[in-house]
């Protein structure tokens, strides 16, 4: 007997393995599996940008990635100073806060140097996943230009709705030209997070939600087959909101995800993106990083498992071809 409806997601008709270079873009949910697979050493850029939710701001970003044009005093303005004493930071509109600094030089070095790091990782990239949050956007009254973050400067700057169905297709659709233009060859993969946006309140985010799958299903639509490149859709709301519908898959918000709920989907997806013996290979590595992160209880024990790390992963790299074990992290 079945105590819940399995969302179907067909295998892909490209392979991912640990030769595969990997981008995620988009909102908080894309950082949360591409750490999934950061975790099992998989080759990943994640957000470079910061997270972006809109798909109007992520088409700009990855323009102005593909362009080359490198960020200038334009693109940088001082913001609101929280106190009185301290000095106002810089900001971008199309970056996220991690990004700022305290001085503007300072922050248009950051954002050249992300903008860098992207292209040269582009430019080889395997699979780029693509996960959109939301159909609301805020607009520069200014400008009338999309913007990724606000970085808490005053509302009245901004103009704030929900783009049509005809927007965010234009958007999904610059996005793929953008990518084929800098990789012929990348796969492309869109999803939404099933991350509710609950502030615009449970209707508005399920127009949200809603506007977000039919852009997609239109331009996969409209785009596939083109070039010969794949461009394909994974369920991750699907799966979220018909297999895991239960709130103990949910964090203690009630909105984010939880690990369990998070690790399900990575093996989701393992199941489309990889064969068999790829899985076999991401078991290896999982079972080798718990052992790696072993708490040494004695001292005098110390060197002699440390050495043992050193051998397994040594074996292990050999064994399954473009894993780094040090990759992200720095093991023993």
């Amino acid at each position: 007997m079945e105590f819940f409806t399995k969302v179907t997601a067909p295998k892909a008709s490209f392979k991912i393995d640990y030769t595969k270079n990997l981008a995620f873009f988009g909102s908080c949910f894309a950082d949360n599996i591409s750490a999934q697979f950061s975790a099992r050493k998989f080759h990943v850029l994640a957000n470079p940008f910061g997270t972006v939710y809109n798909p109007v701001s992520m088409a700009r970003q990855i323009h102005r990635i593909v362009e080359g044009k490198l960020f200038g005093n334009e693109d940088v303005f001082q913001g609101s100073s929280v106190t009185t004493d301290a000095p106002s930071p810089w900001h971008c509109w199309d970056a996220h806060g991690s990004l700022s600094a305290s001085t503007r030089e300072e922050c248009i070095a950051n954002l050249n140097a992300a903008a860098t790091r992207t292209r040269e990782f582009l430019q080889k990239a395997d699979t780029v996943f693509i996960t959109l949050g939301t159909a609301f956007v805020y607009f520069l009254k200014s400008s009338n230009d999309a913007v990724a973050n606000c970085h808490r400067q005053d509302p009245s700057l901004f103009d704030r709705r929900m783009i049509t169905v005809e927007e965010t297709t234009q958007a999904i659709e610059n996005i793929v030209q953008d990518l084929r233009m800098i990789c012929a060859d990348t796969r492309i993969v869109f999803t939404v997070s099933p991350l509710r946006h609950m502030a615009d309140g449970a209707h508005e985010n399920s127009l949200s939600k809603s506007t977000l799958q039919l852009a997609i299903h239109g331009a996969i639509k409209a785009l596939d087959g083109l070039s010969g490149q794949a461009i394909g859709y994974f369920p991750s709301y699907e799966i979220v909101m018909d297999e895991l519908r239960d709130y103990r898959f949910y964090a203690d918000d009630m909105i984010h995800l939880s690990k369990i709920a998070e690790g399900y989907i990575f093996e989701r997806m393992a199941e489309t993106f990889c064969d068999e013996r790829t899985r076999r290979d991401i078991a290896a590595v999982e079972k080798f990083m718990k052992m790696a992160k072993h708490r040494i209880v004695s001292p005098a024990n110390a060197n002699d498992f440390l050495q043992k790390v050193r051998d397994e992963a040594k074996a292990l790299e050999a064994k399954i071809p473009g894993l780094d074990l040090h990759e992200g992290e720095n093991l023993p």
